[in-house]
């Protein structure tokens, strides 16, 4: 066994504060991380390794989607560092708080192989910090410190030469400084408190900012309050255990539950960057909707066409004092007296689908039925996991989950594809006692198969749902319906099943609704392990958030 560990050096006490701040590392090794990761290992602390770079910034990003915590990842330099920066944007516009530890070119100056890695960070609006012999431990804490307190991804690099270096005495840091609270003065709160009592149809749209804000209490008590109806964002996904919670605001809204949203006079948004998916191409409510956005951001990222009323205030504090000023109203007079069914089971179920038909015209699988189906299949107590790509359109339609943390989709800010199986493996190494069920198309899953190892490795249980459709759906749907060749679209046929079985997995290639009992019988009789579900999908059905993207003349 390696005794680096008992060297002072300058990885050794990054590895020390690493230990500190997280219970696990997501990595791929190399010349600039090598002695860093032999400190983690060698302690016996919790270690994924990825095949490809970009899945150890997935992995991190995933874990903290799932868990709340600040993830870790470390690449070596050069090309380990610049296969990361796909995972590193998507983190970054996603404002995802991770930490990615990496090596960096020597502090005598650039070899011939080696890039401006702070530049290059710089570019997708990453801070990089530089640890060395004197400052090490202090800058590895400042990284995590400043992660959360910025919630973006911090790099934290390691000049080649500083690797092995011993540490010297410690320069102190300068602390951050304090996080200004932003408050709403009681006019503001009693003007927005008016508005909301005088609403007829109150709907209250609660995002990520109600989640990472633990704001959730005086939020459902507001719109208990009110008698109002609750949409959320994805990434809040469940976070309000109500009846009377319509879902996931935007391109994910099923049909009978968008007639209701836009029937709404007065919504509040709270935690939610009401961004075009979530307003579905600003078709989500009807024209002339009342909108006040209560968030604690700089008021000139806030600026949104359908926005009336912007109140900058933390959330927790504005949302407590606004429940202060409303009354309970008669339950007789409310929205939900005059909307009974939103708080039937027959209204939260997965079925009857908006198109129930088993097949597309093409004759393959209808996607919309196939998700529904798999609401009842898969196990209750899940993570449902998503890469980037046109299928995503489905599984937030259909597929429930238990809270926020457990819907995950990481690659949707930056519009990408590919990081999927990486983003699993994170969620099945954060929550090991759910089964993780990760949704992915054909185009993506190839993107990214050097991590299907990786998923398999790192998985208790878990099931892959490839919804194959044999294209990259995005650009057929968008540009092959204007008239563009659709050569390049389109995809050979892959048995991501049988891809699946060769790496170990079990997994069976749908063509029918019939076929998904293979699954059903596979979970009702295996308590671990992963199943690969290659389903056979229509290239014809385009979903809701596609259509509504393309009716509003956006390209995606």
């Amino acid at each position: 066994m390696t005794t680096d560990h008992l060297l002072p050096t300058v990885s050794t006490a990054v590895a020390d504060v690493l230990a500190e701040r997280t219970d696990h590392l997501f990595g791929l090794m190399g010349n600039g991380n090598a002695h860093l990761i032999s400190s983690w290992t060698s302690r016996g602390f919790g270690f994924t390794s990825a095949r490809h770079e970009a899945a150890t910034v997935a992995m991190a990003d995933a874990y903290h989607r799932a868990t709340g915590r600040v993830g870790a990842a470390t690449t070596t330099y050069g090309a380990g560092f610049t296969n990361t920066c796909t995972a590193l944007a998507e983190a970054r516009m996603a404002r995802i708080p991770l930490v990615l530890v990496v090596g960096d070119a020597p502090t005598t100056g650039r070899r011939a192989f080696d890039v401006d890695q702070t530049a290059a960070a710089a570019a997708l609006g990453v801070t990089t910090l530089v640890a060395g012999p004197d400052n090490a431990t202090a800058l590895t804490h400042r990284a995590f410190d400043l992660a959360a307190r910025t919630v973006s991804p911090v790099v934290l690099a390691i000049p080649y030469d500083h690797s092995t270096a011993p540490l010297t005495e410690q320069t102190a840091l300068e602390p951050l400084p304090a996080k200004d609270a932003s408050t709403a003065s009681p006019e503001e709160l009693d003007r927005i408190a008016a508005l909301l009592r005088g609403a007829s149809r109150p709907l209250v749209l609660a995002g990520r900012g109600v989640v990472l804000a633990e704001a959730t209490t005086p939020l459902t008590e507001l719109g208990d309050r009110l008698g109002a109806l609750f949409m959320t964002s994805a990434m809040a996904a469940g976070i309000v255990d109500s009846p009377w919670n319509l879902g996931i605001a935007g391109g994910f809204t099923r049909t009978h539950r968008l007639h209701l949203a836009r029937q709404a006079d007065v919504v509040l948004v709270a935690g939610a960057s009401l961004n075009a998916f979530q307003s579905r191409y600003g078709t989500l409510f009807a024209e002339g909707t009342r909108v006040i956005r209560i968030d604690n951001e700089p008021a000139e990222t806030m600026a949104h066409p359908a926005v009336t009323d912007y109140v900058r205030a933390d959330l927790g504090p504005a949302l407590q004092a606004l429940t202060g000023r409303i009354p309970a109203a008669d339950p007789a007079g409310t929205w939900r007296a005059a909307a009974p069914e939103v708080a039937t089971d027959a209204f939260h179920a997965a079925t009857p689908v908006e198109d129930p038909a088993e097949f597309g015209p093409d004759g393959r699988l209808n996607p919309r039925a196939v998700v529904a189906e798999l609401d009842s299949i898969l196990p209750a107590e899940r993570s449902v996991v998503m890469d980037g790509g046109h299928f995503i359109g489905w599984a937030p339609m259909y597929l429930t989950v238990p809270d926020p943390q457990a819907m995950v989709l990481v690659g949707t800010a930056f519009q990408s594809i590919g990081l999927g199986f990486g983003s699993a493996s994170g969620v099945s190494v954060a929550r090991p006692e759910r089964t993780t069920v990760f949704v992915t198309g054909d185009g993506g899953g190839l993107m990214g198969l050097a991590d299907l190892e990786t998923f398999l490795r790192a998985t208790r249980r878990g099931v892959i749902v490839v919804l194959n459709d044999s294209a990259y759906g995005a650009e057929l749907h968008q540009y092959a319906a204007k008239g563009l060749d659709p050569t390049a679209m389109l995809i050979d046929e892959v048995d991501f099943a049988a891809l699946g079985r060769a790496m170990g997995a079990a997994g069976t290639k749908a063509h029918t609704l019939a076929d998904l009992q293979v699954l059903r019988d596979w979970l009702d009789t295996r308590q671990e392990g992963v199943f690969v579900l290659d389903v056979a999908i229509s290239q014809k059905v385009v979903a809701e958030f596609m259509s509504a993207s393309l009716t509003a003349g956006r390209r995606l």
